[in-house]
């Protein structure tokens, strides 16, 4: 037998690269994010005015009343933040759908207050849509559609949409991104992130420190978006990937081509409801409850083979169609695990799954992740982090979904903190308050000295608990009795498939 050579073994390593990363190039969809323009100054100083005066005349009453009667209901606030959302738009409109679809975590009456920012942005004079819709595909509205309603079918944050007929009398819904968005969004972001920075690092708070990791992401993310090819590639991918799997009750959209661009996307038009429209899927006359268990599973199998799942799976992305299917819209943002991070989660299903050997690796990722400060400012070694990491963790994998509450996952760092540092957590007099608010400041102080804030993991973590918080409140609405990974045999076939992720 003849010795492999060193260089032979390089070149064998070397194709075995090539031939992952040609692999991961076929099941991740291409993006090129659009770099959000420069914001001047006047112009932001505008936006803040706009958003004191809009907040102000919203939040007025609710201050004169509580000024008036020293109480106030605790989520009174609800609705003027609702009203406020909505005013300011773009942004804005992005949280409120985040917190009107997930009950589990800001609870069940703030959550229906905010549920009409799932499609209740304002209108785009028709004017305006023409002009965007004629410059971007270089030909007149009449010669491209052979019908184009005035009257938008949804409004959302970043854009509209129209129902419209091809000349070949195809049905289609017609995406158009909003004029001048890109220079709304960079503003909001030039106003928030600094404040958000400065709430964190005053109080520490978990809750802040997650909202900036998402407008961190949300900078990155909105710059996919504002290219609708991005979407347009991304929907076309996974129609494809959807011929590769079992999973019939699931469709997307077809995209035509030669009738989009970068501010216009052309997709097939399904005619549905939101999936949590009970009255209206109540006459459809079948269960809906197999088809959402469905969606559930196809998102968690990209993420589980490829590291890739969407984005955005909020109710109004979800829509269910007469025929016992559910189309899956809105492709503008696409979750990409990168190597380690994929791994990291492939081990979280593998403990679910009842892999005992799981946990250890969970704990040791955590450990290289944030080890500095959970050994200096908690005093936890890698036991107490795996039995910390399966405490929290464990609930939400394997119980019903009835039983399950990502709001007690969310909020377990919180509650570990106190207990560390021996304040009771619960307590909401001036002296506890503080004491956690300068613990938890003092402990990310630390975080951000060892670079644990803003890291690939982070993000992608914090986009996958988005999406859970979603499937949460579905889970919670049609499959009460069944847990997230119920299909034991179709979760491990996913495992076992072939997949790009790296190594621990």
């Amino acid at each position: 037998m003849v010795a492999m050579s060193e260089l032979d073994l390089g070149d064998e390593i070397g194709a075995d690269l090539e031939r992952d990363l040609d692999a991961r190039m076929e099941t991740v969809p291409r993006v090129f994010p659009l770099e959000l323009p420069t914001t001047p100054r006047a112009e932001v100083a505008r936006r803040a005015r706009q958003i004191a005066l809009v907040g102000g005349r919203h939040f007025a009453p609710l201050a004169l009343r509580s000024a008036v009667t020293r109480r106030i209901a605790p989520d009174a606030w609800a609705r003027p933040l609702r009203r406020t959302f909505e005013d300011l738009g773009a942004t804005f409109m992005k949280f409120g759908q985040l917190i009107g679809s997930a009950p589990g975590v800001f609870g069940d009456a703030v959550a229906d207050e905010f549920r009409s920012c799932l499609d209740t942005g304002t209108s785009v004079p028709f004017d305006e849509v023409r002009r965007i819709v004629e410059r971007d595909l270089g030909m007149p509205l009449d010669e491209a559609f052979w019908s184009f309603s005035e009257s938008p079918i949804g409004r959302a944050s970043i854009s509209v949409v129209h129902k419209a007929t091809t000349r070949d009398g195809r049905r289609v819904a017609v995406k158009v991104l909003r004029p001048g968005i890109e220079h709304r969004v960079a503003t909001d972001l030039d106003l928030f992130q600094p404040l958000l920075e400065l709430v964190a690092k005053q109080t520490g708070e978990y809750a802040a420190g997650q909202l900036l990791a998402m407008f961190q992401g949300f900078r990155v993310q909105i710059g996919e978006e504002l290219d609708l090819r991005n979407e347009a590639r991304a929907m076309a991918h996974y129609r494809w990937l959807l011929d590769q799997v079992d999973l019939h009750r699931i469709t997307v959209p077809e995209v035509f081509a030669d009738l989009s661009g970068p501010r216009v996307l052309t997709m097939e038009f399904f005619d549905g409801v939101p999936v949590d429209d009970l009255t209206t899927v109540a006459h459809y006359g079948y269960d809906p409850a197999p088809v959402v268990q469905e969606v559930i599973k196809g998102f968690l199998l990209t993420a589980i083979r490829w590291g890739t799942f969407h984005g955005d799976v909020h109710a109004g992305n979800l829509l269910l169609l007469p025929d016992g299917r559910v189309g899956v819209i809105d492709w503008g943002i696409v979750g990409r695990l990168d190597p380690q991070t994929h791994l990291f989660f492939r081990r979280l299903i593998e403990a679910a799954l009842g892999d005992e050997s799981a946990w250890p690796d969970i704990a040791s990722h955590a450990q290289r992740m944030y080890g500095p400060v959970l050994e200096q400012n908690l005093g936890m070694g890698h036991a107490e982090v795996e039995a910390f990491m399966r405490m929290a963790i464990e609930p939400v994998l394997t119980q019903p979904f009835g039983q399950v509450s990502l709001a007690d996952l969310l909020n377990a760092p919180q509650l570990k903190v106190a207990e560390a540092r021996g304040i009771e957590a619960e307590r909401l007099t001036v002296s506890a308050v503080y004491r956690r608010f300068r613990e938890q400041r003092q402990i990310r102080a630390a975080a951000e000295a060892h670079g644990v804030y803003d890291s690939d993991f982070d993000r992608s973590i914090f986009l996958l608990s988005k999406q859970l918080m979603y499937f949460e409140r579905y889970g919670r609405i049609f499959l009460k009795d069944v847990g997230l990974f119920e299909d034991e045999e179709f979760f491990r076939s996913a495992l076992a498939a072939p997949t790009t992720a790296g190594r621990f």
